[in-house]
Protein backbone atom coordinates (compact mmCIF):
# COMPACT_ATOMS: atom_id res chain seq x y z
CA UNK A 1 0.00 0.00 0.00
CA UNK A 2 1.41 3.43 -0.97
CA UNK A 3 0.29 6.31 1.52
CA UNK A 4 0.51 9.89 0.34
CA UNK A 5 -0.23 11.89 3.04
CA UNK A 6 -1.44 15.87 3.63
CA UNK A 7 -2.28 17.90 6.58
CA UNK A 8 -4.98 19.98 6.21
CA UNK A 9 -5.47 21.80 9.56
CA UNK A 10 -4.09 22.01 12.75
CA UNK A 11 -7.71 22.59 14.30
CA UNK A 12 -6.77 22.06 18.40
CA UNK A 13 -8.54 18.43 19.68
CA UNK A 14 -9.82 17.78 16.54
CA UNK A 15 -11.96 14.41 17.57
CA UNK A 16 -15.05 14.01 14.86
CA UNK A 17 -15.32 13.07 11.16
CA UNK A 18 -17.81 12.30 8.84
CA UNK A 19 -18.91 13.80 5.34
CA UNK A 20 -21.69 15.98 4.12
CA UNK A 21 -22.96 15.63 0.39
CA UNK A 22 -23.59 19.43 0.00
CA UNK A 23 -25.48 19.91 -3.67
CA UNK A 24 -24.44 16.53 -4.88
CA UNK A 25 -20.59 17.59 -3.96
CA UNK A 26 -19.04 15.51 -1.25
CA UNK A 27 -17.30 17.33 1.80
CA UNK A 28 -15.38 16.73 4.54
CA UNK A 29 -16.47 17.54 8.71
CA UNK A 30 -14.51 17.90 11.36
CA UNK A 31 -14.66 19.01 15.01
CA UNK A 32 -13.40 19.70 17.91
CA UNK A 33 -14.09 17.86 21.43
CA UNK A 34 -13.24 21.01 22.94
CA UNK A 35 -14.27 24.71 22.59
CA UNK A 36 -12.93 25.06 19.29
CA UNK A 37 -14.03 25.11 15.81
CA UNK A 38 -16.12 22.83 13.56
CA UNK A 39 -14.75 22.82 9.78
CA UNK A 40 -16.02 22.20 6.54
CA UNK A 41 -13.38 20.74 3.82
CA UNK A 42 -14.08 19.56 0.35
CA UNK A 43 -13.80 16.56 -1.56
CA UNK A 44 -9.72 16.97 -1.92
CA UNK A 45 -9.17 18.77 1.79
CA UNK A 46 -9.28 22.42 1.05
CA UNK A 47 -11.06 24.35 3.72
CA UNK A 48 -14.60 26.03 2.28
CA UNK A 49 -15.95 26.84 5.43
CA UNK A 50 -15.77 27.48 9.28
CA UNK A 51 -19.61 25.93 10.60
CA UNK A 52 -18.42 27.51 14.42
CA UNK A 53 -15.77 28.77 16.46
CA UNK A 54 -17.92 27.69 19.94
CA UNK A 55 -19.12 26.03 21.78
CA UNK A 56 -17.21 22.99 20.10
CA UNK A 57 -17.98 19.62 22.35
CA UNK A 58 -18.40 17.72 19.58
CA UNK A 59 -18.53 13.79 19.64
CA UNK A 60 -20.96 13.02 16.63
CA UNK A 61 -22.28 14.31 14.05
CA UNK A 62 -24.70 13.30 11.46
CA UNK A 63 -26.41 15.16 8.23
CA UNK A 64 -29.63 15.26 7.92
CA UNK A 65 -31.46 12.74 4.87
CA UNK A 66 -32.24 14.23 1.64
CA UNK A 67 -30.84 17.83 3.09
CA UNK A 68 -29.07 18.85 -0.02
CA UNK A 69 -27.51 21.81 1.75
CA UNK A 70 -25.56 19.75 3.78
CA UNK A 71 -27.57 20.69 7.14
CA UNK A 72 -26.97 18.23 9.42
CA UNK A 73 -27.32 17.41 13.58
CA UNK A 74 -24.45 17.72 16.09
CA UNK A 75 -23.49 17.40 19.94
CA UNK A 76 -22.82 21.09 21.55
CA UNK A 77 -20.81 20.91 25.17
CA UNK A 78 -20.44 17.35 25.43
CA UNK A 79 -16.44 18.00 26.53
CA UNK A 80 -16.17 14.88 27.63
CA UNK A 81 -17.82 11.76 30.09
CA UNK A 82 -17.42 14.23 33.58
CA UNK A 83 -18.61 17.60 31.66
CA UNK A 84 -21.59 16.81 29.63
CA UNK A 85 -24.56 18.31 32.24
CA UNK A 86 -25.20 21.00 29.14
CA UNK A 87 -24.35 18.59 26.49
CA UNK A 88 -27.15 18.90 23.67
CA UNK A 89 -28.01 17.99 20.07
CA UNK A 90 -28.28 21.08 17.93
CA UNK A 91 -29.12 21.21 14.32
CA UNK A 92 -26.67 22.93 11.70
CA UNK A 93 -27.90 24.60 8.48
CA UNK A 94 -26.04 27.38 5.87
CA UNK A 95 -27.93 30.80 5.86
CA UNK A 96 -27.43 33.56 3.53
CA UNK A 97 -25.56 35.26 6.48
CA UNK A 98 -23.38 32.02 7.55
CA UNK A 99 -24.44 28.62 9.25
CA UNK A 100 -27.35 28.72 11.93
CA UNK A 101 -27.50 26.69 14.66
CA UNK A 102 -30.50 25.61 16.39
CA UNK A 103 -30.77 23.46 20.05
CA UNK A 104 -33.21 20.64 19.31
CA UNK A 105 -32.99 18.34 22.60
CA UNK A 106 -30.46 19.30 25.63
CA UNK A 107 -29.86 15.52 26.45
CA UNK A 108 -26.85 15.08 29.31
CA UNK A 109 -24.42 12.68 28.31
CA UNK A 110 -25.22 12.19 24.59
CA UNK A 111 -21.86 10.74 23.03
CA UNK A 112 -22.93 9.20 20.03
CA UNK A 113 -26.44 9.72 18.08
CA UNK A 114 -27.46 8.96 14.64
CA UNK A 115 -30.73 9.43 11.82
CA UNK A 116 -31.89 5.81 10.89
CA UNK A 117 -34.31 6.35 7.58
CA UNK A 118 -36.70 3.76 7.17
CA UNK A 119 -40.43 3.96 4.73
CA UNK A 120 -39.49 7.58 4.66
CA UNK A 121 -39.28 8.16 8.86
CA UNK A 122 -36.12 9.70 10.38
CA UNK A 123 -35.73 8.08 13.45
CA UNK A 124 -33.53 9.51 15.97
CA UNK A 125 -31.20 7.35 18.35
CA UNK A 126 -28.89 8.84 20.80
CA UNK A 127 -26.87 7.24 23.56
CA UNK A 128 -25.65 8.33 26.41
CA UNK A 129 -22.24 7.47 28.03
CA UNK A 130 -23.52 7.92 31.36
CA UNK A 131 -26.90 9.47 33.13
CA UNK A 132 -25.21 11.82 35.47
CA UNK A 133 -22.00 11.78 37.89
CA UNK A 134 -20.85 13.95 41.04
CA UNK A 135 -17.13 13.59 40.54
CA UNK A 136 -14.59 12.64 37.84
CA UNK A 137 -14.31 9.14 36.96
CA UNK A 138 -17.87 9.07 38.10
CA UNK A 139 -19.47 5.74 36.54
CA UNK A 140 -22.25 4.51 39.40
CA UNK A 141 -24.99 6.28 37.13
CA UNK A 142 -25.41 4.34 33.68
CA UNK A 143 -25.96 5.81 30.43
CA UNK A 144 -28.92 4.95 28.37
CA UNK A 145 -30.00 4.79 24.73
CA UNK A 146 -32.97 7.40 23.82
CA UNK A 147 -35.18 6.91 20.64
CA UNK A 148 -37.72 9.43 18.93
CA UNK A 149 -39.07 10.27 15.46
CA UNK A 150 -37.75 13.68 14.18
CA UNK A 151 -40.55 16.50 12.99
CA UNK A 152 -40.31 16.91 8.79
CA UNK A 153 -39.37 20.73 8.49
CA UNK A 154 -36.18 21.13 11.85
CA UNK A 155 -35.45 24.15 10.48
CA UNK A 156 -39.00 25.70 10.78
CA UNK A 157 -38.94 24.43 14.69
CA UNK A 158 -39.37 27.27 17.44
CA UNK A 159 -36.39 28.06 19.40
CA UNK A 160 -37.27 26.60 22.74
CA UNK A 161 -38.10 23.20 21.20
CA UNK A 162 -37.09 20.13 22.83
CA UNK A 163 -37.70 16.81 20.81
CA UNK A 164 -39.84 14.02 22.83
CA UNK A 165 -37.13 11.10 23.48
CA UNK A 166 -37.98 8.11 24.76
CA UNK A 167 -35.80 5.72 26.82
CA UNK A 168 -35.58 2.07 24.87
CA UNK A 169 -32.45 0.99 27.03
CA UNK A 170 -31.17 1.51 30.35
CA UNK A 171 -28.16 1.00 33.13
CA UNK A 172 -25.63 0.61 30.07
CA UNK A 173 -22.47 1.10 31.88
CA UNK A 174 -19.81 3.22 29.67
CA UNK A 175 -22.42 3.50 26.81
CA UNK A 176 -19.70 4.12 24.49
CA UNK A 177 -19.44 2.95 20.76
CA UNK A 178 -21.45 3.19 17.78
CA UNK A 179 -21.68 2.48 14.20
CA UNK A 180 -24.53 1.77 11.70
CA UNK A 181 -24.97 -1.01 9.67
CA UNK A 182 -27.30 -2.17 6.86
CA UNK A 183 -29.18 -5.20 7.86
CA UNK A 184 -31.89 -6.75 5.39
CA UNK A 185 -32.30 -3.72 3.89
CA UNK A 186 -32.97 -1.76 7.20
CA UNK A 187 -30.79 0.91 8.53
CA UNK A 188 -29.20 -0.53 11.90
CA UNK A 189 -27.55 0.58 15.04
CA UNK A 190 -24.89 -1.54 16.77
CA UNK A 191 -24.29 -0.03 20.16
CA UNK A 192 -21.38 -1.53 22.25
CA UNK A 193 -21.23 -0.80 26.28
CA UNK A 194 -19.69 -2.55 29.25
CA UNK A 195 -22.75 -4.67 28.77
CA UNK A 196 -22.02 -5.77 25.65
CA UNK A 197 -22.72 -5.51 21.48
CA UNK A 198 -26.43 -4.88 20.62
CA UNK A 199 -27.77 -4.11 17.18
CA UNK A 200 -30.89 -1.55 17.66
CA UNK A 201 -33.38 -1.96 14.89
CA UNK A 202 -36.70 1.26 14.12
CA UNK A 203 -39.95 -0.20 13.75
CA UNK A 204 -41.60 0.00 10.08
CA UNK A 205 -43.06 2.84 11.61
CA UNK A 206 -43.86 5.14 14.66
CA UNK A 207 -45.57 3.56 17.67
CA UNK A 208 -44.08 0.18 16.95
CA UNK A 209 -41.31 -1.60 19.23
CA UNK A 210 -37.78 -0.69 18.51
CA UNK A 211 -35.97 -4.46 18.18
CA UNK A 212 -32.96 -5.26 20.79
CA UNK A 213 -30.99 -8.01 19.68
CA UNK A 214 -27.54 -8.75 21.82
CA UNK A 215 -24.46 -9.90 19.78
CA UNK A 216 -21.69 -9.84 22.64
CA UNK A 217 -21.75 -10.20 26.54
CA UNK A 218 -18.60 -8.83 27.06
CA UNK A 219 -17.06 -5.30 27.59
CA UNK A 220 -16.56 -3.62 24.75
CA UNK A 221 -15.96 -0.35 23.84
CA UNK A 222 -16.48 -0.04 19.48
CA UNK A 223 -17.68 -2.52 16.95
CA UNK A 224 -17.73 -2.52 13.29
CA UNK A 225 -19.41 -4.85 11.11
CA UNK A 226 -17.56 -5.41 7.87
CA UNK A 227 -17.12 -8.01 5.22
CA UNK A 228 -12.73 -8.17 5.65
CA UNK A 229 -12.32 -11.68 4.01
CA UNK A 230 -14.63 -11.31 1.61
CA UNK A 231 -17.09 -14.50 1.88
CA UNK A 232 -20.09 -12.37 1.52
CA UNK A 233 -20.63 -12.12 5.50
CA UNK A 234 -19.64 -9.29 7.40
CA UNK A 235 -17.06 -10.33 10.44
CA UNK A 236 -17.24 -8.39 13.37
CA UNK A 237 -14.30 -6.09 14.42
CA UNK A 238 -14.15 -4.92 18.07
CA UNK A 239 -12.43 -3.13 20.57
CA UNK A 240 -12.55 -3.55 24.05
CA UNK A 241 -12.52 -3.25 26.93
CA UNK A 242 -13.78 0.57 27.24
CA UNK A 243 -11.18 2.66 25.87
CA UNK A 244 -9.15 -0.27 26.11
CA UNK A 245 -6.09 -1.87 24.17
CA UNK A 246 -7.38 -5.31 22.78
CA UNK A 247 -8.34 -5.24 18.94
CA UNK A 248 -10.50 -8.52 17.94
CA UNK A 249 -12.68 -9.87 14.93
CA UNK A 250 -15.56 -12.01 15.65
CA UNK A 251 -17.18 -14.42 12.41
CA UNK A 252 -20.70 -15.67 13.08
CA UNK A 253 -20.80 -19.12 12.89
CA UNK A 254 -24.08 -21.42 13.98
CA UNK A 255 -26.21 -17.69 15.48
CA UNK A 256 -23.27 -16.92 18.12
CA UNK A 257 -20.31 -14.32 17.13
CA UNK A 258 -16.77 -16.54 18.05
CA UNK A 259 -13.12 -14.95 17.69
CA UNK A 260 -11.32 -15.68 15.23
CA UNK A 261 -8.71 -13.26 14.96
CA UNK A 262 -6.71 -11.19 18.26
CA UNK A 263 -3.98 -8.87 17.72
CA UNK A 264 -0.94 -9.57 19.41
CA UNK A 265 0.34 -6.61 20.33
CA UNK A 266 -1.75 -4.26 22.97
CA UNK A 267 -3.03 -0.82 21.49
CA UNK A 268 -3.45 1.09 24.79
CA UNK A 269 -6.92 3.76 24.05
CA UNK A 270 -7.83 1.96 21.30
CA UNK A 271 -10.60 4.79 19.54
CA UNK A 272 -10.91 5.40 15.90
CA UNK A 273 -12.73 2.74 13.81
CA UNK A 274 -13.90 2.91 10.16
CA UNK A 275 -14.41 0.85 7.17
CA UNK A 276 -13.02 1.57 3.98
CA UNK A 277 -12.83 0.23 0.50
CA UNK A 278 -9.29 -0.69 -0.72
CA UNK A 279 -8.39 -2.00 -4.49
CA UNK A 280 -11.47 -3.77 -4.86
CA UNK A 281 -11.74 -5.21 -0.85
CA UNK A 282 -12.90 -4.10 2.63
CA UNK A 283 -10.46 -3.01 4.91
CA UNK A 284 -11.09 -1.81 8.85
CA UNK A 285 -9.13 1.51 9.79
CA UNK A 286 -7.82 1.34 13.05
CA UNK A 287 -6.27 4.57 15.27
CA UNK A 288 -4.87 4.74 19.32
CA UNK A 289 -4.54 7.66 21.57
CA UNK A 290 -1.86 6.57 23.94
CA UNK A 291 1.89 4.43 23.32
CA UNK A 292 2.92 4.61 19.86
CA UNK A 293 -0.29 6.27 19.15
CA UNK A 294 -1.06 4.90 15.52
CA UNK A 295 -3.11 4.40 12.47
CA UNK A 296 -3.97 0.90 11.07
CA UNK A 297 -5.47 -0.61 8.49
CA UNK A 298 -6.89 -4.31 9.08
CA UNK A 299 -7.05 -6.81 5.83
CA UNK A 300 -6.99 -10.06 5.21
CA UNK A 301 -4.74 -11.57 3.14
CA UNK A 302 -3.73 -15.36 1.91
CA UNK A 303 -5.71 -16.71 4.75
CA UNK A 304 -4.55 -14.51 7.64
CA UNK A 305 -5.84 -11.23 8.91
CA UNK A 306 -3.17 -8.47 8.68
CA UNK A 307 -2.47 -5.21 9.95
CA UNK A 308 -0.62 -2.46 7.83
CA UNK A 309 1.12 0.77 9.51
CA UNK A 310 -0.44 3.98 7.87
CA UNK A 311 0.82 6.72 10.27
CA UNK A 312 2.62 6.20 12.98
CA UNK A 313 2.68 9.01 16.71
CA UNK A 314 -0.35 10.87 15.47
CA UNK A 315 -2.76 9.49 18.35
CA UNK A 316 -5.92 9.44 16.21
CA UNK A 317 -9.51 9.93 17.80
CA UNK A 318 -11.89 9.36 14.40
CA UNK A 319 -11.25 8.79 10.63
CA UNK A 320 -13.44 8.50 7.92
CA UNK A 321 -12.89 6.89 4.55
CA UNK A 322 -14.42 7.63 1.15
CA UNK A 323 -13.59 6.38 -2.63
CA UNK A 324 -13.23 9.50 -3.76
CA UNK A 325 -12.01 9.66 -8.05
CA UNK A 326 -11.56 6.07 -7.77
CA UNK A 327 -8.99 6.20 -5.25
CA UNK A 328 -9.67 5.35 -1.14
CA UNK A 329 -9.56 8.54 0.62
CA UNK A 330 -9.08 8.75 4.47
CA UNK A 331 -9.61 12.11 6.93
CA UNK A 332 -8.70 11.14 10.53
CA UNK A 333 -9.03 13.77 13.48
CA UNK A 334 -5.53 13.42 14.75
CA UNK A 335 -6.22 14.36 18.13
CA UNK A 336 -3.08 14.03 20.44
CA UNK A 337 -1.32 16.71 17.94
CA UNK A 338 -3.89 18.45 16.82
CA UNK A 339 -3.80 17.34 13.70
CA UNK A 340 -6.58 17.14 10.78
CA UNK A 341 -4.69 14.98 7.70
CA UNK A 342 -5.82 13.16 4.93
CA UNK A 343 -4.65 10.76 3.38
CA UNK A 344 -4.80 8.91 -0.22
CA UNK A 345 -4.18 5.50 -0.82
CA UNK A 346 -3.25 3.60 -3.49
CA UNK A 347 -2.14 -0.41 -4.25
Amino acid sequence: MNIEKKVISDLTLCYWVTTLEIHGKRHFLVASEKEYACLLFDQDGNLVDKVWDRPGGTMTAVQVPGAVDGDFLATHRMYAPDWSKDASIVLAYPAEDGWKIKNLVHLPGVHRFDILRRNGVNFLIACTIKSRYEYEEDWRFPGKVFVGVLPKDLRDLPEDYELPMTVLMDDQLKNHGYSRDIHQGVQTSIVTTENGVFRITPPAEPGLAWTVEQYLDEPTSDALLLDLDGDGEKEMMTFSPFHGDTLKVFKLRDGRYEKVYEYEKKLPFIHAICAAQFNGKEIGIIGHRRGDRDLLALSYQDGAYRIELLDHDIGPANARAEVIEGKTVLVSANREINEVAYYTLTP
